[in-house]
């Protein structure tokens, strides 16, 4: 069940909204959470029942050993502790590693010793990153008394818990929440009755990710899809690859901002604020910039529990290096059970090292460039990410090559068909990503007194707060009706490969 498809939009979504408001109208935040865990379950369990199971016994599983850790953290048991927490983490991991790479690893051993083990075929169950990602942070929390005995015991309720993790707008392809941050909205979500301005804002969040994912994403793709399906035989003239290149640069980032906003949108309805997700990431001006702004709730996961605990960069320039290095690739072999994956992590811990490492020997940049200099920083990081980005698409090593030998001129110039309405989608797409407002900085506008960071980073939650009008209301209501009309195509996200 996508968010854009009708089943969601005129079934699930009014069922839960009605439900919802009965736990509102009895100011109940215990009934409203019920409500919400029966909805996600619900939700995740459209897309195959025996998802459920799985879903269930992870959530289960991190409860007992969150609560378990609490309770040694307070004894002062160091030892105890890290024993658990290895349990704990290597449970999550184990099941990550046979549901997403259990195919990969088989494929590599079979290569390398020459046997012949068949491929189990395992079904990737969806969301299954994410949820799993969340509750390591949860337990490595817990594990550093970041959760008191009397959250233990009290605040920290089964239901708040599974609703944490199964909470269906980020469920399947993020944002990556926090514990944190999250159940205690739970704990106040129908307290004081429903915010109007919460549900305006929210319903206007979703219209701009329905219009970024059908609007355009689904009309990038056609163009992407055929320069990396060529790809997969044999390679194509430049032209050709290069719009299916920046095609799919363009794909990705309104199929997957467009996910982020319906998600913290469809949140809003609830009364629940998720952390924004995307910051206009191709105005970057260097990767270390673009990776502040691109899928913020991941980027800051990996430097929190992975980067900073490898040592970050206290262990001098050449340690932390290779700390860049090793976040990357295993951020790469998160994406997908292939070497592409491998390689577009690589690829981009090289940027990241380049990028420190011309900072340290010629010194910071200016922080005011001229107009020249800005503009030639975004086009050059831009098309640094787009080359990455095809290795991340191809289907093997193999199509990736054969893209970039027609990337490089090496197999013609002359184009296979017309490309008018390719490379007009293409404008219209480099034009919004570069000179438009983000979306949140759309609604700051509305809110004069909330003056908006330099990075979308920390946005404040009240930023999503703002003033309507009409001429807005129309724009946005245009948007999402326009969107309605085309809930008939099955369009699944691209993260939800992942």
């Amino acid at each position: 069940m996508l968010f854009n498809s009708a089943s969601f939009i005129f079934v699930f979504l009014p069922l839960t909204l009605a439900a919802f408001a009965v736990a509102v109208r009895l100011r109940s935040s215990p009934l409203a959470v019920a409500v919400l865990v029966v909805a996600s379950f619900v939700y995740y369990g459209w897309w195959e029942p025996g998802l459920l199971v799985l879903l269930g016994a992870s959530t289960a599983f991190n409860y007992v050993m969150g609560r378990i850790i609490g309770h040694t953290v307070l004894c002062k048991q160091t030892a105890l502790v890290k024993v658990l927490l290895s349990v704990g983490i290597g449970g999550d991991l184990s099941l990550l590693a046979y549901y997403k790479y259990g195919d990969f690893f088989i494929t590599n051993l079979n290569a390398l010793t020459g046997l012949t083990n068949g491929l189990p075929t395992i079904a990737l169950p969806i969301g299954i990153s994410f949820y799993t990602f969340t509750q390591i942070a949860f337990l490595v929390d817990a594990a550093k008394g970041q959760i008191t005995l009397s959250a233990v015991r009290s605040r920290l309720r089964l239901f708040d818990y599974a609703l944490f993790v199964s909470y269906f707008p980020h469920l399947v392809a993020g944002p990556i929440i926090h514990h944190r941050a999250t159940i205690p909205q739970f704990h106040r979500m129908a307290a004081n009755g429903w915010d109007t301005v919460a549900i305006a804002t929210g319903l206007s969040i979703f219209a701009i990710g329905q219009f970024k994912k059908i609007g355009l994403a689904d009309n990038v793709a056609p163009f992407a899809d055929v320069a990396f399906a060529q790809a997969t035989t044999g390679s194509l003239p430049l032209l050709d690859s290069w719009i299916g290149a920046i095609a799919y640069a363009l794909q990705i980032y309104f199929d997957f901002s467009g996910y982020s906003d319906m998600a913290i949108g469809l949140s809003l309805l609830f009364g629940v604020r998720l952390p924004v997700n995307f910051a206009s990431p191709y105005k970057a001006t260097s990767i270390v910039e673009f990776w502040s702004r691109w899928h913020m709730s991941l980027s800051a996961f990996l430097r929190d529990y992975l980067y900073i605990p490898l040592g970050g960069n206290r262990r001098g320039a050449v340690r932390r290096y290779m700390n860049l290095m090793l976040t990357m690739l295993l951020g790469g072999l998160w994406h997908g059970a292939g070497w592409t994956f491998v390689v577009w992590g690589g690829l981009h811990g090289l940027y990241l090292i380049i990028n420190h490492a011309s900072r340290f020997v010629f010194g910071q940049p200016s922080p005011n460039p001229t107009i020249g200099v800005l503009w030639f920083k975004r086009a050059f990081v831009f098309l640094s990410v787009t080359i990455a980005w095809v290795f991340f698409r191809s289907d093997s090593m193999g199509a990736a090559y054969n893209l970039f030998q027609g990337m490089s001129g090496a197999s013609g110039f002359a184009a296979t068909s017309s490309h008018a309405a390719s490379l007009g989608w293409i404008a219209i797409g480099l034009v919004i990503v570069w000179a438009l407002p983000n979306t949140y900085q759309i609604f700051a506008r509305f809110n004069p007194s909330l003056p908006l960071p330099p990075q979308l980073a920390s946005v404040p939650a009240d930023l999503l707060a703002w003033r309507m009008n009409a001429a807005l209301a129309i724009v946005l209501g245009g948007l999402l009706g326009s969107c309605i009309l085309g809930v008939n195509r099955f369009s699944p996200f691209l993260y939800y490969r992942f």
